[in-house]
Order: C-alpha cells, then sequence, then structure tokens
C-alpha cells in the first residue's frame, strides 16, 4: 500500500496555505479578538471560490467532487492558521444551503441537548452574530433556524477570544432542512474535519515551540539543546504525527467505506488530535517558560481554540466510551 500523499493532493494542501498566508495572517486575525464579529467576509468569500467548503459535494452539483482525505488536508491548513469561524458547519451545508459552497453565506451549527428538561443549562452558540443561517443538529434531523429571531446573551469572557459564543434559553423549531439519515454522516463527517483543525493546531504548536527553543538562549546556548526542552518537542511531533495519521486513516475510511468500521475511525481520530491539539498548546507554553502564560505570546490561542473544539461532534469521555464500546466481545459483554 502507498500511504503518500499524490501530487494532486500536496498542491491542494500547498495552495491552501498560501491563500491562508495572505489571507489570514495572525496579526490581522488578532485584529478581532473578543469582538462580537470575528469573520472576515471577503476573505470568507475567497474560501468559498478556493474551493474550501465545496470540496466534497459533487460536480453535478457544483463542487469539486473530491472526497473527504482532501478536505481533511485543507482543514488541517486551516487550523494551522486559527481561522477563525464555523468552517465544519458550512462545509457540510454545501449543497444542501444556498450560498454555503460559494461563502456567500456562513452557517453556523448546534447540537441540540438531548431530552426536554426545562432546567437545563442554556444552548451555546458560537459566531452567532455572523451567521446568516443557523443549523440545529438532532437525532431527530437537521433544521433551520434564523439567527436573529432568538432571545440571546453575549457572553463577554469566551474561552476563545476569537470563538464569540452567546447564550440561549432553547431553541425554536426552525424548518427541517435533512432527515435523520444525514445526521450519522453529518456526525461522522463532522468529527475528521474538526480533527483535522486540531492536527494543523498541534502542528502550529510544534512549529512555534521548536523556533523559539533554537532561538532562546540560557547559560551561552538554546534551550532547544537542554534535555527536558528536547522531549518536550519531541513529544510534540510524535503527538502531532499519529493524530494525523489517525485524521487521514478516518477520511480514507469515510472514502471507502469498504475498508474498515468509518465511524469507529473517525472517533478514534477525533480522539487523538483533541489530546495533541490540547497537550501541545499547553507544551508550546511551557517551552515559552514566563513569556508563555502572556497574551501576547500566540501559543494561548491554539490551546484555547484547542480546548473550544475538543467539545464538538463528541467530547472526550463520549468518544472514548464509543470506542471502549465497540471492543466488547459480541454475546459476553467482557472487553
Amino acid at each position: 500500500m502507498d500511504f503518500e500523499l499524490t501530487e494532486s493532493q500536496t498542491d491542494l494542501a500547498e495552495g491552501v496555505r498560501r491563500l491562508l498566508a495572505g489571507q489570514f495572517p495572525l496579526e490581522q486575525l488578532r485584529a478581532f479578538e473578543l469582538a462580537d464579529r470575528v469573520v472576515d467576509r471577503k476573505g470568507w468569500r475567497q474560501l468559498g471560490e478556493a474551493g474550501v467548503f465545496n470540496l466534497c459535494l459533487a460536480t453535478e452539483a457544483g463542487g469539486t467532487g473530491l472526497g473527504l482525505s482532501e478536505a481533511a488536508l485543507a482543514f488541517e491548513e486551516l487550523g494551522r492558521a486559527l481561522v477563525p469561524g464555523p468552517l465544519v458547519a458550512s462545509h457540510l451545508a454545501a449543497g444542501l444551503i444556498d450560498g454555503a459552497a460559494d461563502g456567500s453565506v456562513v452557517v453556523g451549527l448546534v447540537e441540540e441537548p438531548p431530552g426536554t428538561d426545562t432546567t437545563a443549562l442554556p444552548v451555546v452558540i458560537e459566531h452567532l452574530d455572523d451567521l446568516d443561517v443557523l443549523l440545529v443538529l438532532s437525532d431527530d434531523g437537521v433544521r433551520s433556524v434564523d439567527p436573529g429571531a432568538m432571545d440571546t446573551t453575549r457572553l463577554k469572557r469566551p474561552m476563545d477570544p476569537l470563538t464569540p459564543v452567546w447564550a440561549v434559553p432553547s431553541l425554536p423549531a426552525g424548518t427541517p432542512v435533512a432527515g435523520p439519515a444525514a445526521v450519522a454522516w453529518w456526525r461522522r463527517d463532522g468529527a475528521v474535519l474538526t480533527a483535522a483543525l486540531q492536527v494543523g493546531s498541534a502542528a502550529w504548536t510544534t512549529e512555534l515551540a521548536v523556533e523559539y527553543a533554537k532561538q532562546r538562549r540560557q547559560f551561552g546556548r538554546p534551550i532547544g539543546g537542554f534535555q527536558a526542552v528536547k522531549h518536550l518537542c519531541a513529544d510534540m511531533a510524535v503527538r502531532t504525527e499519529l493524530a494525523r495519521c489517525a485524521v487521514h486513516a478516518a477520511a480514507v475510511t469515510v472514502d471507502q467505506p469498504d475498508v474498515g468500521d468509518a465511524v469507529l475511525a473517525s472517533a478514534g481520530a477525533k480522539l487523538l488530535a483533541d489530546e495533541a491539539a490540547i497537550a501541545n498548546g499547553r507544551s508550546c507554553i511551557q517551552v515559552h517558560g514566563g513569556m508563555g502564560f502572556t497574551w501576547e505570546i500566540p501559543a494561548h490561542l491554539a490551546y484555547k481554540r484547542a480546548r473550544v473544539l475538543a467539545t464538538q461532534f463528541g467530547t472526550v469521555d463520549q468518544l472514548a466510551e464509543s470506542l471502549g464500546d465497540s471492543l466488547v466481545r459480541p454475546g459476553t459483554g467482557v472487553r
């Protein structure tokens, strides 16, 4: 088997990286920290024009006709660049919501809490002021909700300064746009693409830590020469590559379901990618030492984004439980 990327896949990833470097430089993104609106509409349309949101859409529907393997490569670059906004939601909605594929419409997504307990915690919605359409995902299907038709409260101190959030007491009924059959693959593909964002973040924090370790000097030598720092950076690299392999394997399994269980592969990929992004963000801060936890050092942006993404399309406990249940021997109840 040949697990190397094809030339076209490599070109796709490099092209997306060049686009993001020009349209979403970190200095520009940081200007939107803690703002109500963080989605750059011009940049969002450029992402749509570049095909980021319609990579998996069939050519007869106006898409590129590629697979989730190519989409995962593009989303890894988006994660590396810390591009804010409902990227996964807009990708999933391509072909379903007019304007989602070309980036002229920003589509958000929220998972409806299970049950009907009126005492439950409020629903938290990300990027509400930026959204043209809000989709609600539940076991019954997908429905569209008007983002401006809800009683909302802006939360003043979000975890990620580039992911503004609002709380709503409940979600309206809305308009059905997809049935229960779509829910399973939305959750599966959403987990893979979110994991790809996490891999990009993990790779970027690794590069940030290594670069700083080469430049920062103590006792007359770069701190990267000290064994403790070497081990931190080496562990970051290993976590990133392990998660990247899992994400690529999950994406291939989705594209070729006969090779394995795509749902379990996506759960494993998301679990490893969440761990890599969070642990690498923490290690990057540690490598930067006393400067690492300050607002000026961008490592905290990756760490905070990783914590937010780790709550989407399955938490660590939910993913670990689903993987554990898959190991039960049929008919025995024994793992």
